[in-house]
Formats: structure tokens, C-alpha cells, sequence
């Protein structure tokens, strides 16, 4: 009973609904897991991606595999290579390219909401009233200095106010934030106290994080029709070369 009401709600209210719950999940999981468990994890996360990508249009697929794709390679270098931050395990944990899917397609739903766009304002001015205040209360008052923080805020005020999809930036922010205090709490990364040039000091997270977020959500919205362009011209190249032949 209890599912059928929850499925009986919006999609764009149970979407990302059902993606903060797996986020608490998932972190309560991996709090204190090996890595089989861990492995574990990252493959519940997938399922669960493909899941929710069923009832999405082929648009919103392909955007998702762009953002997975660029955050893949964010991570890669952001976290082995530079150690902006580490895993727990100190590696990439499986869990993470669908984990970014699953928090962009949390974002995009909350900014196409009914809700969201009858409050757009009000949301929009709020997500930017809330994370500029903890902005610059991390380079003022916080033990722990956030420059960082305030730079990716800078971010963030752009993408609000002149994005083309602002919703979708504010949506970020809500999911982003929750995923980065949820995930640092349970200590399943650490932010470094300073980037990799020691110069640049940052929180745990960084307050503007999801002004970093918003560049791969925006990749995902500009790349993803060039992917169904390239995707839809891979047939006709299987087929064209056929019909030389038999032409010949």
C-alpha cells in the first residue's frame, strides 16, 4: 500500500525522493565496509540508476551518460591523482559514476517540478541566500577556511541567475549539498585542508560544491544531443558501405 502511494506521487517528486534515501543508504552502508561491500554498494547504485532512467526519455539518458562520464573523469584526477579529497578507501568506489547520474537526474527533476516552477523565485533567491551566507561564514568564522567554498559559489550565482536551466542549478544545490554533507559526515570521503597547490584553502565540503556540480550538469545538457547525433549516424555507417556493395 505504502509503495503503491509513494508511486502515485509526481515523478518529479518520488525521483528525488527516492535519491536522498539511497544517498543515507548508501553512506550508512559504506561507512565501515571492506571493499566487497563497497563493491556491493556501487552495484545497488547502478541498479538503482537504470531503475529510475526507465521512465525518462531518450534525451535524459544521453544526458545522464554525458554527466557520467565527464564526473568519471573529474574524479579520477580530483581524487587520486591531485588528492583534492579522498575516499575512504582511497580509491574511486564503484558507487560513484552512477552516483552522479542519480544526483543530476534528482537535480534535473526537481527543476522541471510543477512545484519548483510555481516557486521559482523564491527557490532560486533562497538557494542563493543559504549558500552564500555558509560561503562566507567558511571565510570568516569557520575554524576550517573555505576559499574554495566562496569561489564555487561564485559559480553557483552564475548558473542561477543567467543558466539557461536555473531550476536545475537550484535543484543541484539542494541534492549536491545534501550528498556532500551526508557522504562527509559518514566519512566516506575527506576533503584536504588546501588544494594541491597548498594555496587555496577548503572546507569539508567546500559550502559552493555544487557550483562545481553545475558544470557537469550543464556538459550533460549541451553534449547529450551531440551523443544522439553520433549515436544515431552508427547504423548508417554499418549500412551505407552494404548498399556500395551490393550496388556495385
Amino acid at each position: 500500500m505504502c509503495r503503491m502511494r509513494f508511486r502515485s506521487l509526481p515523478r518529479d517528486i518520488w525521483v528525488p525522493t527516492t535519491v536522498l534515501i539511497g544517498i543515507v543508504l548508501g553512506a550508512l552502508a559504506d561507512h565501515d565496509a571492506g571493499i566487497w561491500r563497497q563493491r556491493g554498494v556501487g552495484v545497488v547504485i547502478w541498479i538503482l540508476l537504470f531503475s529510475l532512467l526507465r521512465g525518462e526519455s531518450r534525451r535524459v539518458r544521453a544526458q545522464v551518460a554525458v554527466v557520467i562520464i565527464f564526473a568519471t573523469m573529474v574524479e579520477y584526477t580530483a581524487s587520486p591523482l591531485l588528492g583534492v579529497y579522498t575516499y575512504r578507501l582511497h580509491n574511486v568506489p564503484l558507487y560513484v559514476p552512477p552516483g552522479h547520474g542519480i544526483v543530476y537526474l534528482a537535480a534535473l527533476s526537481i527543476g522541471r517540478s510543477e512545484l519548483a516552477g510555481r516557486y521559482r523565485r523564491p527557490f532560486t533567491l533562497g538557494v542563493l541566500a543559504i549558500c552564500g551566507a555558509w560561503a562566507l561564514w567558511g571565510i570568516t568564522l569557520a575554524p576550517r577556511k573555505d576559499a574554495l567554498g566562496a569561489i564555487l559559489f561564485l559559480f553557483l550565482v552564475r548558473f542561477v541567475l543567467v543558466g539557461r536551466q536555473p531550476l536545475v542549478y537550484a535543484g543541484a544545490f539542494v541534492v549536491c549539498t545534501f550528498l556532500e554533507l551526508v557522504g562527509t559526515s559518514a566519512g566516506a570521503w575527506t576533503w584536504a585542508t588546501h588544494g594541491p597547490m597548498g594555496v587555496v584553502s577548503q572546507g569539508n565540503p567546500p559550502s559552493g560544491i555544487p557550483g562545481g556540480y553545475c558544470f557537469l550538469d550543464a556538459a550533460g545538457m549541451m553534449m547529450a544531443p551531440r551523443l544522439l547525433d553520433l549515436v544515431d549516424r552508427l547504423p548508417r555507417l554499418r549500412v551505407e558501405p552494404a548498399l556500395e556493395h551490393e550496388a556495385a
